[in-house]
């Protein structure tokens, strides 16, 4: 997701065991989240009938296929909103219910035992408050669109509304005939059931997240790329838009083939690019991405892609939320402290397009940019990417989960090597896709593939808070024969604790550069060098490797 509209919101063992001991602590008295320990939903059937201005829902049946996770299962308490309830059965049984709020309590007539499975089937009606977004396009039209992130899916589907009860799925919308229908999966038909309305029925066969399950019906201009992608790939954008759509995402394909090549194969059965209603940037909807409608409306942008002459923003967009189908729809976050598995992966892979179609110096400019993002943030307040204490769901759309956790990544790369760390991600994925994950999952793989310990850097760079903020000093002294011993001092700043992360100390002079690469082992750190000349500068990581605030004084 692309949270292009909530920006307010893109010694050593001794240190380790106490951050260890301190993140423990203190995720004991945290945000509360649903558990999956007494029932798992496994496949949801979704059949909703629309009036013909897309204000309300005339029907609607979602039937649950529900596996027992306990003995003697006697109630199934889904999420569900505001709409009235018409009737609910239990494997094709009248079934008794009562309402509180945000909840649907269906009390079983008889125990269920574990492992056994069943259908609730709950019919309703009504306008949903939200997450089933019934509004009009940028030209005006009637347009109907799923929109659910973080947990709104509930106000029009009843679910388990939590990212960890990933299901498949199959929507059947009836609609009017004059509208194209879009969802997750596989379009398996399409009819005409009377002279002015058709019925859609789509089938995701992989489970997905209940907040990317989404249809979208709307007056779209179909269209779709010039070349062949590697997956059924087509855009749904308003008819005002019908001439731009197919330069607007032309990054499209290339993400789509740059992701199956570097990561795994695409994981769903085909794409949707959807220009319609989203709070967001971007929600990336498995297979059924939605962009918010002012996406393609951008012109002669004095910033665009090199490689695809579109603006710079419209390019990262895109390829943000297709890089998401791995991350956070395949490879789900097991709870919401992990929400950066999937916004930092998909704000890092999206700088891997710029890096493979725009060159290096775009790259290193959007790293450069999300650097600057953290540390302006980390002014204002400073919490862990791991977050399991920030109440409001929507609060985690900022700068930890997405550009910090975009620079963990960008770390643990430069530190490990291109080799170990494509490979221990791609192992991640393959170890999860169509399930949950968690950062110690990440943090397995990595270690596999690479052969270190990185322990320490996750309790610092994740668990813990903050970033290195290096003094930078110097003195030189004559060394006899011409040479001078120039001694380097290097002090953190922060007030967390000291980051062990190696740097490279750079000595610029008129005869040239020399390098050495410290490992340090507390917050004060110093080297020597032999120089012919007297230095000109001095430079902390002149790659840009980590990230970091440096301030550099002229002498000790």
């Amino acid at each position: 997701m692309n949270p292009s509209k909530l920006r307010r919101f893109c010694c050593v063992t001794i240190a380790t065991v106490l951050l260890l001991l301190l993140f423990t602590a203190s995720s004991q008295a945290t945000r509360r989240e649903r558990i999956i320990d007494s029932w798992r939903p496994t496949h949801f059937n979704v059949a909703i009938e629309l009036d013909d201005a897309l204000t309300q829902l005339t029907k609607a049946r979602t039937e649950i296929t529900i596996v027992a996770m306990k003995d003697m299962l006697s109630l199934v308490d889904l999420d569900f909103g505001e709409l009235p309830v018409d009737r609910v059965q239990v494997d094709g049984q009248t079934a008794s219910f009562d309402r509180a709020p945000g909840r649907l309590n269906i009390p079983l007539q008889k125990p269920v035992a574990k492992g056994q499975r069943f259908v609730v089937a709950v019919e309703y009606h009504g306008k949903p408050e939200d997450g089933l977004i019934l509004t009009r396009d940028k030209d005006g039209r009637p347009s109907a669109t799923g929109d659910n992130w973080p947990d709104r899916v509930h106000h029009w589907i009843p679910c388990f509304d939590h990212p960890s009860a990933k299901a498949t799925v199959t929507f059947t919308v009836t609609a009017p005939q004059r509208d194209l229908v879009v969802a997750n999966g596989k379009l398996a038909q399409t009819k005409n059931d009377a002279a002015s309305v058709s019925t859609w029925t789509y089938v995701e066969s992989v489970p997905i997240p209940a907040y990317c399950m989404v249809v979208a019906v709307g007056q779209y201009a179909k269209s779709g790329p010039t070349t062949k992608a590697v997956t059924p790939l087509n855009y749904y954008v308003p008819l005002s838009d019908a001439k731009v759509a197919v330069q607007g995402f032309s990054a499209a394909a290339p993400s789509l083939r740059f992701f199956s090549e570097t990561i795994a194969p695409y994981p769903y059965e085909k794409l949707a690019l959807i220009v319609g209603a989203t709070k967001f940037g971007g929600m990336e909807n498995s297979s059924a991405i939605v962009f918010q409608g002012n996406l393609l409306g951008r012109r002669n942008s004095p910033r665009l892609s090199r490689a695809f002459q579109i603006d710079e923003a419209l390019e990262q967009v895109v390829a943000h939320e297709i890089a998401h189908q791995w991350f956070g729809d395949s490879v789900t976050e097991a709870t919401w402290a992990d929400l950066w598995l999937s916004e930092g992966f998909a704000t890092y892979f999206a700088g891997l397009v710029v890096e493979k179609y725009d060159g290096a110096d775009a790259f290193h400019a959007y790293m450069k940019q999300a650097a600057d993002t953290v540390l302006r943030s980390s002014r204002r307040r400073t919490v862990p990417i791991h977050d399991t204490e920030t109440e409001k769901l929507l609060d985690l759309l900022n700068v930890n989960s997405y550009q910090k956790g975009a620079w963990v990544l960008h770390m643990l790369r430069m530190q490990l090597g291109d080799g170990a760390f494509f490979k221990g991600v791609r192992n991640y994925y393959e170890a999860h896709k169509n399930s949950t994950a968690t950062t110690e999952d990440l943090r397995a793989e990595l270690e596999k593939a690479s052969g270190k310990n990185l322990k320490e850097f996750f309790a610092r760079w994740i668990y813990g808070s903050g970033h290195p903020q290096y003094e930078v000093s110097w003195e030189a002294a004559n060394a006899g024969g011409g040479n001078l011993n120039v001694t380097v001092r290097v002090t953190q700043r922060q007030a967390e604790a000291v980051f062990l992360d190696p740097f490279t100390i750079e000595v610029t002079t008129s005869g040239g550069k020399t390098r050495q690469t410290i490992q340090p082992t507390s917050k004060t750190t110093s080297v020597q060098f032999s120089l012919k000349d007297k230095p000109i500068s001095i430079s902390l990581d002149p790659d840009d490797t980590l990230l970091k605030e440096v301030v550099v004084k002229t002498q000790l």
